[in-house]
C-alpha cells in the first residue's frame, strides 16, 4: 500500500491557520511523489459534546475549499466511535490503515479518551513509528489568535473584514437557486434566490457587495420588511445578467455590507435604493 502524508483536524471554514496545517501536508506529499489525505468527521465534534453545533460552511463547501488547496482525499470518520478509545490506538489504527510517511496537525489539535493524543504526543511518538510530524503554530492576525470558534463570533457581528482577513477565500455562500416571487423582475431588477444554508452561523440582514461566477452582485439578506417582513431569504442582483439558473448551486462571495435592512414606504422608493446600492456595489 502506498504510503500518505495524513491531515488531521476537523477544518470548518477553512481558515488560514487550517492552511498552513493544509500545506504542510501537500508541500510534502509533493516532495514525496505521495498523496495528501485529510481525516475528518462528518459532524463537529460539538455536537457530541454539547448536542448541538454550529457551522462556519456546510461541510461540502469546507472539502471544497480543502481540496482546492491540494489535498488528494478526505476520509469522513464517526467521531462517538473514536473519542473513547486511547490516543495510543487511535495512532495505531492511523499507522494500520494509512502507513504515513508524515502526519500534520495544528497546535491545539487533540484526539483519543480525554483528549490525550495531541501535538506533544504526536512528536514525541514519530521516531518509534516512523513518519515525520508537521505541527502548524498558531497563527495570529492583529494580535488575535485565528480560530473558527472567533471567525463565528465576527460573522455574527458582521465584522466581514475580520472575518475575510482570516479565511483563506471570502466569506462565502452556496445554495441552490429556487423559485421566489419575481419581485425583482418586476421591478427591474431580477434576483437569484437562495436559502440560507441550514446549521450555519448567520450574518446580519442587510445588503452587502457579492461576488458571484457571473460578476459582482447586489446581496439582499434579510425579511424584505417591504413586501414581505417574515420569511428569510438571500436573493442576489447581478447586473447585466439575466439567464435561467433556477436549481444551480451558486457560489457567492459576501465582500462588505453597503446598508443594513430597511422598510420602505412604496415599492418606487425599493426600486429607487436598489438602483442606488448596484451603483455602490460596481464602485468597488
Amino acid at each position: 500500500m502506498e504510503r500518505v502524508c495524513l491531515i488531521l483536524g476537523f477544518f470548518d471554514g477553512v481558515h488560514k491557520g487550517h492552511k498552513a496545517v493544509i500545506d504542510s501536508a501537500v508541500n510534502y506529499a509533493k516532495e514525496n511523489n505521495s498523496q495528501a489525505v485529510l481525516i475528518t468527521f462528518k459532524n463537529s465534534p460539538a455536537e457530541y459534546f454539547k448536542g448541538c453545533g454550529e457551522y462556519i460552511y456546510p461541510r461540502e463547501l469546507s472539502y471544497e475549499i480543502i481540496r482546492g488547496l491540494g489535498v488528494n482525499s478526505i476520509v469522513e470518520k464517526d467521531f462517538s466511535a473514536l473519542v473513547n478509545i486511547s490516543a495510543e490506538n487511535y495512532l495505531e489504527k492511523l499507522l494500520e490503515d494509512y502507513r504515513p510517511l508524515s502526519i500534520s496537525t495544528g497546535f491545539n489539535h487533540t484526539f483519543g479518551h480525554n483528549r490525550a493524543g495531541n501535538a506533544e504526543f504526536l512528536e514525541k511518538k514519530q521516531d518509534e513509528y516512523g513518519y515525520k510530524y508537521f505541527c502548524a503554530p498558531a497563527c495570529s492576525i492583529d494580535d488575535e489568535i485565528v480560530s473558527s470558534t472567533l471567525i463565528k463570533k465576527y460573522i455574527k457581528a458582521g465584522f466581514l473584514d475580520k472575518v475575510n482577513n482570516m479565511l483563506t477565500e471570502p466569506y462565502t455562500i452556496k445554495s441552490e437557486v429556487v423559485h421566489g416571487k419575481e419581485l425583482g423582475r418586476k421591478l427591474g431588477f431580477p434576483t437569484a434566490n437562495m436559502v440560507y444554508p441550514s446549521n450555519c452561523v448567520r450574518f446580519p440582514y442587510g445588503v452587502y457587495v457579492a461576488e458571484t461566477p457571473y460578476g459582482r452582485g447586489v446581496l439582499n439578506w434579510g425579511v424584505k420588511p417591504t413586501v414581505d417582513g417574515k420569511s428569510e431569504l438571500l436573493e442576489v442582483h447581478i447586473p447585466g445578467f439575466n439567464r435561467d439558473i433556477y436549481g444551480e448551486r451558486l457560489k457567492i462571495q459576501v465582500l462588505r455590507k453597503i446598508r443594513d435592512e430597511m422598510k420602505f414606504d412604496s415599492l418606487e422608493e425599493l426600486k429607487s435604493q436598489i438602483a442606488k446600492d448596484t451603483e455602490e456595489c460596481l464602485k468597488s
